[in-house]
């Protein structure tokens, strides 16, 4: 088996391949000033890394508290009993053990350090969360359950007086199985597998988390059971689950490039297999070889895994065909970073005035341009649709305050994207048309960014983090219920997607800052921890499960635009097909980046 890339642990350095010729970065290491702890599993082998003992940290009780906040990782059946090796042998049965599909771990992060006061025969333990999520069995990371933000326990002495090198057990334990979002990281593989929309034309990504212990010979019989079990409840609007009743028949079977699953499935028809192979073929991407479909024990389809993907492609994306620009002196302009081809501007001369931001795509051989810009009334969306250059646009009606445009990506021949102007949601069209969404959540609207399957969106509402499913009807987008998400950020003013299942969220931690966020909320890694101002604008070129490019983003702070990769300032002189301001006249800045993919 291969370890997949881009869905692991997000602590880690995502190194990606450069090419020449592309229109990405020349240098494709994703920096963070900070990093994470990186996930260690070793698919290859068929094992990866088990929490630790009790006995572990010795006498080190930070280092006991930390551990005891990972020792129900791992396979679900045995969750109770590695917490339990914790616990004074005289309070283990004060635990009130769950099994099968009940087990669940609520996932906390740490809001500070530990606080361990000791005590006349004991320590007392305080710990401040946040509260992530609940974990299900079936790998499924909920919303959360629990409302505390902190939990207290007591560490005594695991030997006689004096003998410290015995360790420590929890007396008054929670009365949860507690996970911290770095054991989350370190024991468990996140994991995308593969729905259809609504209309059975492009597949959704949905996570789970697969423990490392679990032996790599179950790896497909997981992966099936989340299939027949259904996508995650935020995401049911905007895909189909398997036929009513789809359930496996034993585990899977196989090894060395061959594997067979069994599978009670109601209504396989030939489509219907076909289908499900392609779920298969993507759900478990690093699987090569043979897979042998059963139905009832009955033979019915061989796919090769590889040959399936290569015909059924996720993203039909040019990664070549990226380019970068930008808001100059209130005009769209190309951008020179690096080695990177430089796009050709697809707004028509007349059209390119007044520009305060833009929302660009391809969409087969036509660009589709959305432009915020400014009048007498104040601002307006304009609206086109051209052959490499738009050069007719309608326009939507006066707003105070208009957000970035954002297009959805659909199979629909009637293009539609979202758009946030005066701190509501607003549906449009390529006629400029805008009409007003309905999110049933309290508080201000202040961005909204669109995945590449165009059936996810992330929404800032009322200041929080939000993700929520889009169903297609009629070539109309409807955003389903919203899912809440929590982040260590605050302060949030900008997001983006930035990969299948991970945001770019600008907000505060101190300073302003830019983190990578699970589409759960469960893993966030710093990207940067100090933006120098509150970030107005993020644009992101996302990678792909089965790209070795993109992952790249600019970002805009206090009126000047920055990159990463590495992380540094773009300036007027980057900028292309403007003239240098007289002598003694201070240049303006690129704002308002974009990328056209």
């Amino acid at each position: 088996m291969r370890r997949r890339l881009l869905s692991g642990a997000l602590g880690a350095t995502l190194v990606l391949a450069g090419a020449v010729g592309c229109g990405i970065p020349d240098r494709s290491e994703v920096q963070t000033e900070q990093r994470g702890p990186a996930a260690e599993a070793s698919w290859s082998l068929g094992r990866g890394s088990e929490p630790p003992a009790r006995e572990a940290s010795g006498s080190d009780a930070e280092a006991f508290v930390r551990n005891f906040l990972a020792a129900a990782a791992g396979e679900p059946d045995r969750a109770y009993d590695r917490v339990k090796q914790y616990i004074a042998v005289a309070e283990r049965g004060g635990l009130q053990v769950k099994q099968g599909s009940e087990v669940a771990l609520s996932v906390v992060r740490l809001t500070d350090d530990p606080v361990i006061e000791p005590d006349v025969d004991s320590m007392k333990v305080t710990i401040s969360v946040q509260q992530v999520g609940l974990l299900r069995a079936n790998g499924m990371l909920v919303p959360p359950l629990a409302t505390e933000t902190t939990y207290e326990f007591r560490l005594i002495n695991a030997g006689p007086a004096g003998q410290d090198d015995a360790g420590f057990y929890v007396s008054g334990p929670p009365n949860v199985l507690l996970l911290s979002d770095e054991a989350l990281r370190l024991y468990y593989q996140a994991e995308s597998i593969y729905f259809w929309n609504s209309e059975r034309t492009r597949l959704v990504p949905d996570q789970r988390y697969l423990s490392s212990a679990v032996p790599a010979e179950r790896r497909v019989s997981e992966v099936v059971r989340w299939l027949t079990a259904g996508p995650s409840d935020w995401l049911r609007v905007g895909v189909s689950g398997l036929p009513d009743r789809t359930e496996m028949i034993n585990n899977a079977t196989g090894s060395d490039g061959r594997w067979e699953v069994n599978l009670d499935m109601p209504g396989a028809d030939d489509v219907r297999l076909e289908q499900f192979a392609t779920q298969l073929a993507w759900s478990l991407l690093e699987l090569d070889g043979i897979l042998e479909i059963k139905i009832l024990n009955q033979s019915r389809k061989l796919v090769d895994l590889g040959e399936q993907r290569a015909s059924n492609q996720l993203y039909l994306l040019d990664d070549s065909s990226a380019r970068r620009f930008c808001v100059y002196e209130g005009a769209i302009h190309a951008l020179a970073v690096a080695n990177e081809p430089i796009g050709r501007v697809p707004v028509a001369a007349d059209a390119n005035h007044d520009v305060l931001s833009a929302g660009l795509r391809r969409a087969g051989s036509d660009v589709l341009a959305a432009l915020v810009v400014s009048d007498g009334a104040g601002q307006r969306l304009r609206v086109g649709r051209g052959r490499d250059v738009v050069e007719t646009f309608m326009t939507g009606p006066a707003h105070t305050v208009i957000g970035r445009p954002v297009w959805l990506r659909t199979d629909s021949d009637q293009p539609a994207g979202l758009v946030v102007a005066d701190g509501e949601l607003y549906r449009f069209d390529d006629r400029g048309a805008m009409r007003p969404v309905q999110l049933g959540l309290p508080g201000r609207v202040d961005a909204v960014a669109a995945s590449l399957d165009g059936h996810r969106i992330a929404l800032i509402v009322g200041g929080a983090l939000h993700v929520a499913a889009i169903s297609w009807e009629g070539g109309v987008p409807t955003i389903g219920p919203a899912r809440r998400l929590a982040t260590s950020l605050n302060r949030l003013t900008a997001v983006d997607w930035w990969a299948e299942s991970r945001l770019l969220v600008a907000g505060a931690a101190g300073r302003p800052a830019i983190y990578d966020v699970s589409v759960d909320g469960a893993l966030e890694t710093r990207l940067r921890d100090d933006a120098g101002a509150e970030v107005t604008h993020l644009a992101a070129h996302p990678a792909t499960p089965t790209s070795p490019l993109a992952a790249t983003f600019m970002y805009e702070a206090n009126g000047v635009t920055y990159r990463n990769n590495p992380f540094e300032r773009i300036v007027r002189e980057q900028v292309q097909d403007v003239t240098a301001p007289p002598t003694g006249v201070r240049p303006g800045n690129p704002t308002a980046p974009v990328f056209l993919y």
